[in-house]
């Protein structure tokens, strides 16, 4: 019994590392802690930086304003009416000498409705000039983390082609663990700042290992689709649990606790990840794959990758601006700001997985082309909402539409590989990671600066335009041509296959006649 107890766990383990729907839940709790890391800051970072930076200079000049501010208004009343009581000259203090005693009780009364109305905007942030300068400085601080991934993905992606996709993704869970202990105690913008641009890193290495390991396992076109599709669901379920949680704890607990709670998940995810991966075990691809350069030159993955960016670059305008916005035109408290984008994550959730299977039937091109239009038209309407409540419609469009896009062209990307290069993914998915860092690199970096200079309704408004202008371009993904050196690629070690193949297109004449072969066995 005992040996038979001790071989259960051993066979489970290695039905599970032989299983692909639990690389398939290694791979959606990653992306799922990735992305509440990503946006469990968005609420928390501009009104932490407020309280720190603006309130905590405004104390100090506090005292000095308070001070001379009662001899200025009490003195002279107060002066008055005890060395002049009996005297003609009290007449001074008022205007009718009737009503001395009445004025009197009443300069007790006027120091307080001054005293307690400014309470009453304080709801609202004071500083326009702090927060427009903010604007830029958060917009930078969410901006390094996607600037960072968009340096380290290429050479990630060259890394998984050489040792697997296990090892590159147990780092990015030990880099993540780091960061996101870093932001719990980060109290300047610069530790905040270097934790951003860590999280970047392991970011990189998780995304582009997590998505080409399903590409591998998932090798049909159908099954791939749906599995990216719950993939992006954890991604989905990460940007719609960040963001309100990250607010609400912010609001109630402190600062750290968010953070601290999502280490410890980051804990739980290196543990399911020696129990089903292996992370020792070096297992490189056994075909060499395309490099980066001939992909970046094929339009059709062009065109994937600029979908990907331009429609994720819309929300990640929104991460750094919007809630300033709200808290200069709303008076919107802390909670609020992490609860405006809750209606985008649970549509952008919807989305995903109700599009992964929707978009093979209905055609990933029409899908992705719908949603650019639909992103474009919810960004034109998010400067219209007066309220907290006028944003739901429009980040619940937008929050659905690129779920549509993201949905559609991840699996369109391993797809475009199979038909026109050589079947190895970590270089493709490396690009498309690159694609939806270049979104929320040049996002939230040219975003604040934009709002700074023209406003944010502006901002919207230039982005949802060039949403609806790069819509049409999905037309060019309905019937992708197979490259003819597709085969020449797959033959690659065997040169007298590929000669043959070429002669064969060259010599194809239809109808066929009697003398076909004649003229093939000449032609050698």
């Amino acid at each position: 019994m005992p040996p038979a107890a001790e071989r259960v766990p051993w066979r489970w383990l290695a039905a599970g590392r032989a299983s692909r729907r639990l690389v398939l839940v290694v791979v959606f709790v990653a992306l799922l802690l990735d992305n509440m890391l990503l946006t469990v800051v968005v609420p928390i970072v501009p009104t932490f930086l407020y309280t720190t930076e603006y309130e905590s200079a405004n104390s100090s000049v506090a005292p000095a304003q308070t001070e001379p501010a009662p001899p200025a208004f009490k003195t002279p009343p107060f002066s008055s009416m005890f060395s002049y009581f009996d005297n003609t000259t009290v007449t001074i203090l008022g205007s009718a000498s009737a009503a001395e005693l009445a004025n009197g009780m009443e300069s007790s009364h006027p120091p307080q409705p001054p005293a307690s109305s400014p309470p009453l905007p304080s709801s609202c942030p004071e500083g326009d000039e702090f927060l427009a300068k903010e604007n830029v400085r958060v917009g930078l601080l969410f901006a390094s983390k996607a600037l960072v991934q968009l340096a380290v993905n290429p050479p990630v992606g060259l890394l998984t082609n050489r040792i697997g996709y296990h090892i590159p993704m147990f780092i990015g869970f030990i880099i993540m663990f780091l960061s996101t202990v870093m932001f719990a105690f980060s109290g300047t913008y610069t530790l905040l700042f270097i934790a951003r641009a860590l999280q970047g890193i392991g970011s990189s290495f998780s995304s582009v290992a997590g998505l080409g390991m399903l590409a591998s396992v998932y090798t049909d076109d159908f099954e791939r689709g749906n599995a990216m599709g719950i993939a992006l669901g954890g991604l989905a379920l990460g940007v719609l649990i960040g963001a309100p949680f990250g607010s609400v704890m912010y609001e109630f607990v402190g600062k750290s606790s968010p953070f601290l709670v999502l280490a410890f998940l980051a804990l739980l995810d290196g543990a399911l990840q020696l129990c089903i991966l292996q992370p020792s075990k070096i297992s490189p691809e056994s075909t060499k794959g395309t490099p980066v350069s001939t992909l970046l030159r094929d339009p059709y993955i062009l065109v994937a990758a600029g979908a990907l960016c331009f429609s994720n670059m819309g929300v990640a305008m929104l991460e750094p601006t919007l809630p300033i916005w709200m808290m200069q035109t709303m008076c919107s408290p802390k909670w609020q700001l992490g609860m405006a984008f809750l209606p985008a994550s649970i549509s952008y959730l919807i989305g995903t997985n109700l599009f992964g299977i929707l978009a093979n039937k209905m055609g990933r091109w029409l899908c992705s082309l719908i949603g650019m239009a639909v992103v474009g038209i919810s960004l034109l309407c998010v400067p219209l909402a007066k309220s907290i409540y006028g944003l739901i419609g429009p980040n619940g469009g937008l929050g659905f539409a690129i779920g549509m896009v993201d949905s559609s062209m991840m699996p369109i990307m391993g797809y475009l590989v199979d038909l026109r290069h050589t079947s190895v993914y970590g270089n493709v998915y490396a690009i498309a990671d690159v694609a939806f860092c270049m979104g929320f690199a040049i996002g939230p970096s040219t975003g604040g600066a934009i709002v700074r200079a023209i406003g944010f309704p502006w901002l919207m408004i230039i982005i949802g335009v060039i949403n609806i202008a790069y819509a049409p371009l999905c037309w060019y993904l309905r019937n992708p041509p197979a490259k003819e050196e597709k085969i020449a690629i797959l033959s690659q070690e065997c040169p007298m296959q590929t000669k043959s193949y070429t002669t064969q297109k060259t010599l194809r004449d239809f109808p066929l006649t009697d003398d076909s072969d004649v003229e093939a066995e000449n032609a050698e």
